[in-house]
């Protein structure tokens, strides 16, 4: 962060929030802002509208699907800024031909996640092959050191606040620990229960050089999101959010047991919050009508992965407006930060 403060002009927002970062200079991005690679939320056109707008945007290829690849990607790649993927390694191992299909699209950024050291060596040095960028999104301090090692471009750390997938360490004492253990060598996003500017100052005080928004663009206009899943995160509260694995039981995912999923509870995350390993004995039976009612976009069956900032997230915007609001408010709190009256109110040192 330079030191002079922030105004309201955007060209001065660029060059505070992004021209001396860590991030904005290995990216070539305007802001220090990355929408997550949200499966079956994150496509093309977020991915597009995130770019344009300054930050990176990532399309969530997830869990691999070949025409999910080859229509969203394409769709990003026309966007005029830097734009990249986003996938879960362990699944890939599974479907290694997916990786090259990803590859061949020439995204800027590819973001790996839930791997194990072996798949994280394995997947950058498969990326930067290429020519490509390899950010890894980590939990712990041993995952950054051995993402680190792996030669990660960046390195994400995600928080137990975000949605979906998730460890168990908290953003604010995830962050500066992850910081420290880098040694300021690779740059760092801060990822889990940030969705406006506030967050991403706090983030950049802690240490980060930057952010990755999941929730908050799940709500974006740009998003693939449904209208019934849209109205349930409008609505929906933190208090309504649930830590379960009932959704890679019925699904049949293999997630390692270390990582739950954060959803608003509906019908079926209810009634098997708990009771897992019944589901797990019933799920052969069960599947059939739950994939129906999934594929009618039931919201009292279907999965619906968000974050503890729910509270924060009122209304549908353009990504665009999105980001314009956090930059604003982040450089209004960096200012307040730095006026005389706040100092004035700290204890003398």
């Amino acid at each position: 962060m330079s030191s002079h403060s922030c105004s309201e002009d955007p060209e001065t927002y660029s060059e505070d929030l992004c021209m001396v970062n860590k991030v904005n200079k290995l990216l070539g991005t305007r802001y220090p802002i990355l929408s997550a690679p949200m499966g079956g939320v994150a496509g093309g056109e977020l991915a597009a509208a995130v770019s344009n707008s300054g930050g990176a945007g990532l399309v969530g290829v997830s869990y691999g699907n070949e025409e999910f690849i080859a229509s969203e990607l394409p769709i990003a790649a026309r966007s005029r800024g830097v734009w990249g993927a986003g996938l879960v390694t362990f699944t890939f191992d599974k479907a290694p031909h997916l990786l090259d299909s990803v590859l061949s699209h020439r995204p800027p950024l590819v973001a790996l996640s839930f791997g194990n050291a072996a798949q994280t060596n394995k997947y950058v040095a498969a990326i930067q092959r290429e020519n490509l960028l390899a950010a890894v999104q980590v939990h712990d301090t041993d995952q950054a050191q051995e993402a680190a090692a792996a030669g990660a471009d960046v390195i994400i750390a995600q928080g137990s606040e975000a949605g979906g997938h998730h460890k168990d360490r908290a953003t604010f004492p995830l962050i500066p620990a992850v910081a420290d253990a880098l040694n300021g060598q690779i740059p760092l996003v801060a990822a889990g229960g940030i969705a406006d500017g506030r967050g991403l100052a706090a983030a950049l005080a802690l240490g980060a050089d930057g952010v990755m928004i999941g929730t908050r663009f799940a709500a974006a206009a740009e998003a693939l999101t449904s209208p019934s899943f849209t109205d349930s995160l409008i609505n929906g509260h933190s208090r309504d959010l649930l830590d379960t694995r009932a959704f890679d039981i019925i699904r049949s995912i293999p997630w390692p047991s270390q990582y739950t999923a954060r959803t608003l509870g509906n019908d079926f995350s209810r009634k098997w919050f708990g009771h897992e390993d019944e589901l797990a004995d019933n799920a052969a039976t069960l599947v059939d009508a739950w994939s129906q009612s999934v594929s009618g976009d039931d919201v009292t069956q279907r999965p619906l992965f968000a974050g503890e900032n729910i509270d924060l997230i009122t209304s549908v915007q353009p990504a665009a407006q999105i980001i314009e609001s956090m930059i604003a408010q982040a450089c209004s709190v960096l200012d307040a930060l730095g006026t005389t009256e706040f100092r004035d109110a700290l204890p003398a040192h």
